[in-house]
């Protein structure tokens, strides 16, 4: 099974962790990444501080929790590639709508994967 269909088939819940330049950590609760055509992964986000520390140091790490019993999931090591401000692309892959402040910015991060873990072990 691909990381793609593992997500689309999967329930669960998200945490984004990132850290600004000089290590302070952040972490968010995100819904399931969009997989894109060539191969990496996206986030929609506000320009808070998840979206503030990616400037400053492209690592994260996406946990994955599935629903159910148990500690079943994924942990996702993530490298931010570029991201595109208010892209159209958002509107064409949101899964829900969003209540926007007037004049707040959207922007859609890509992301290439550097490890797959799952979410208890080190899968070694």
């Amino acid at each position: 099974m691909t990381i793609k269909e593992y997500f689309s088939s999967t329930n669960g819940k998200g945490v984004l962790s990132t850290s600004d330049s000089s290590g302070n950590v952040d972490s968010a609760i995100y819904a399931k990444p969009h997989f894109m055509d060539d191969g990496s992964l996206a986030f929609i986000m506000r320009d808070r501080l998840t979206h503030h520390n990616l400037n400053s140091n492209p690592n994260a790490v996406y946990l994955f929790i599935e629903d159910g019993n148990g500690y079943k999931g994924k942990r996702l090591f993530l490298k931010k590639l570029k991201e595109e401000e208010n892209s159209p692309l958002i509107k064409e892959i949101q899964r829900r709508s969003y209540d926007l402040e007037p004049g707040e910015n959207r922007y859609l991060v890509f992301f290439e994967i550097s490890k797959e873990l799952p979410l208890v072990g080190s899968g070694q």
